[in-house]
């Protein structure tokens, strides 16, 4: 079968070649020899006019060419399966598939357990790729071809269809041996005159940290600024100034050893809500299917 010229017969060798950068592995996944995978190669680098897979040591890697069109190539396939009303067989127990996602370093400290815990129980074979959220994630039209799901705060418009993950509430973290720090307590006056470490996520975000000090007419005395929430608790440890993070986070640093205190905010409850988001043809794929299944239950055990 053609369309405009080219056999899409070569569509799912193409997928399956650049998914595994190795000929002979793409072979086994689809049951042809290595000289039939291997030919298909060398139509699909003739039609792309690209090496597609060029030698690194014993290996291969993807060119540039190669690594930009890999999910639009998972793309199509979704969607001829989806109108086709194919699905590739998919499972758990023997699949080796890897599977892409993007998500905050404070996402990481907290999802990374529980979720990698449950899919290696059940599929020992299969691989997590964990890459940084960055700040484009939202405006970007590639990100969910690029990555199985994202995960990041509900209610900030990122693309495609979302579900819940956990909720957190955002508390004060302090360095025990602060002056201010009276009864395990800080004041609206001592945020108000304390140094601050806040975390950034890019341009023209506002955070609910920052709408709650707003609200609360506090101007913040910014010391330090970093991206991102984990290397608050890190930069804070044996200085006077204060950090706002969620309480998952705070946790993890805080403690009876610890030279870190946990404060309840004196701004009120301010609660960040986590989510993951995907694209809506992911559903066609029992493999993603999966995947979402053990992300929603492991959103049971963090709720």
């Amino acid at each position: 079968m053609a369309l405009g010229g080219t056999d899409l017969n070569l569509l799912l060798p193409l997928k399956v070649l650049l998914e595994e950068g190795n000929v002979t592995r793409a072979g086994q996944r689809l049951n042809l020899s290595q000289p039939a995978m291997s030919a298909a190669l060398a139509r699909l680098r003739r039609r792309f006019d690209d090496e597609l897979l060029v030698r690194a040591g014993r290996d291969y890697e993807l060119t540039p060419f190669a690594r930009d069109l890999l999910p639009e190539v998972q793309h199509a396939v979704r969607l001829m399966g989806r109108a086709l009303d194919l699905e590739e067989p998919f499972d758990p127990s023997t699949s080796d598939r890897c599977f892409r996602l993007s998500m905050s370093d404070y996402a990481i400290a907290v999802l990374h357990e529980p979720l990698v815990r449950r899919i290696s129980a059940a599929a020992p074979g299969i691989r997590l790729i964990i890459e940084h959220l960055g700040p484009d994630a939202r405006s970007s039209d590639r990100v969910l071809l690029d990555f199985d799901a994202l995960v990041a705060p509900l209610g900030f418009g990122f693309p495609g269809e979302s579900r819940p993950l956990w909720r957190d509430r955002m508390v004060v973290v302090v360095d025990r041996r602060n002056a201010r720090l009276v009864d395990g307590a800080l004041t609206l006056a001592d945020l108000a005159e304390l140094p601050h470490a806040v975390a950034a996520f890019g341009p023209g975000i506002l955070t609910p940290v920052d709408r709650a000090f707003g609200e609360a007419g506090i101007d913040r005395r910014i010391m330090l600024q970093v991206f991102g929430f984990l290397p608050l608790p890190f930069v804070i440890r044996g200085t006077d100034m204060v950090a706002v993070v969620p309480e998952k986070l705070a946790r993890i640093h805080a403690g009876p050893e610890s030279d870190l205190v946990v404060v309840e905010p004196p701004f009120g409850e301010v609660v960040l809500a986590e989510g993951y988001w995907f694209a809506a043809d992911r559903l066609s794929d029992p493999a993603h299917r999966w995947l979402f299944d053990r992300l929603d239950e492991t959103a049971s055990e963090l709720g």
